[in-house]
């Protein structure tokens, strides 16, 4: 700052003197982010930026100064200004922002005690595919309306009717197919060495 010349250099501010408001800028920006940041709660650091916070400070400050609203006459009374007009365009922000922050909470980076997906993961879609491929292919073309009603989730009573089977042959078809499909995925038997 102009240390001769103190009256003159917040008059002009006042005044909206571009080179005066530079001044200004430069050498208080420092103090006045190092304020606000200060004061910036964790949570309300994910809301907004602290650069936005100082932007707003400066000209709501500009602003009432150009208007003659506010006066400054010296260093203390513009650092006192600053931090006031810092602290209440916090709380503006925190209150914007409150009902937010409560509602916010930390996800657990492990994923513990999220809920759980409703539907399968695509690993399991995937081998419920090809497992619904393995038993199309197994099963003979008479059968694959059994096969279609059970995966829709009837029960053995109820495909019985659908189809007009008894309902012990469409169990005793649907193990047949589960034999198969169980011999067909069985490890092949292990050679005995001969000695």
């Amino acid at each position: 700052m102009d240390e001769d010349a103190p009256d003159r250099f917040f008059e002009s501010l006042g005044r909206g003197d571009a080179a005066a408001v530079e001044r200004v800028v430069a050498a208080y920006g420092p103090y006045l982010r190092v304020l606000v940041r200060r004061h910036l709660a964790g949570g309300l650091r994910r809301k907004f930026d602290s650069a936005d916070v100082v932007q707003s400070v400066w000209v709501h400050l500009l602003h009432a100064l150009g208007t003659g609203a506010w006066q400054v006459k010296d260093d203390a009374a513009l650092r006192a200004l600053l931090a006031t007009v810092a602290r209440r365009r916090l709380v503006s922000r925190f209150r914007r922002h409150r009902a937010a922050l409560e509602r916010e909470r930390p996800a657990e980076a492990t994923g513990e005690g999220l809920p759980a997906s409703p539907g399968p993961r695509p690993s399991e879609v995937v081998q419920a595919e090809e497992l619904w491929e393995s038993l199309l292919g197994l099963c003979p073309p008479a059968h694959r309306e059994l096969l279609r009603l059970r995966r829709q989730g009837l029960s053995l009573e109820a495909i019985a009717a659908r189809t007009g089977m008894h309902e012990g042959s469409v169990r005793r078809v649907l193990r047949q197919l589960a034999r198969r499909l169980a011999l067909r995925e069985a490890p092949p038997p292990a050679a005995v060495p001969k000695g």
